[in-house]
């Protein structure tokens, strides 16, 4: 997925669950969006966190 439509839909997930969501880059290019308590790749490939409760 675009990076663009990455944080579109991390906020909307992050908003809508009010849940801690990371977006990360994947080994292809692209970028994926989880949960952050779900997420245990590399740290160095998390691109921005959203938290919902700042």
């Amino acid at each position: 997925m675009s990076q663009s439509l990455a944080f579109a839909n991390a906020w909307n997930l992050a908003t809508t669950l009010m849940v801690c969501v990371v977006i990360f880059r994947t080994g292809m290019g692209g970028y994926g969006v989880m949960p952050t308590a779900e997420y245990d790749g590399d740290p160095a490939a998390v691109i921005y966190e959203f938290d919902p409760f700042q």
